[in-house]
């Protein structure tokens, strides 16, 4: 899996699930359990992870939407 976007914003992770949704792409939000223990302060930032294969899709979904700032850098091959 690989990492789409990382953030406290809990707006641009719906938006973002719900353009993942749409698209048929699988996703996972990481780290909710972290943000519930922590009291939904906002210090551990939730992360939206997809498969590798969709990554150019879903990147190119996210930019399209306005959200292009938000994204993480591709992996480098190989990690």
């Amino acid at each position: 899996m690989e990492e789409l976007i990382r953030t406290n914003d809990l707006v641009i992770i719906s938006f973002v699930e719900a353009l993942l949704k749409e698209a048929d792409i699988d996703y996972f939000v990481a780290d909710q359990a972290m943000s519930a223990l922590e009291g939904m302060v906002g210090a551990f930032p939730r992360r939206v992870l997809i498969d590798a294969d969709d990554s150019e899709r879903a990147r190119r979904l996210v930019t399209d939407a306005g959200l292009g700032h938000e994204l993480r850098p591709v992996p480098k091959a190989g990690r």
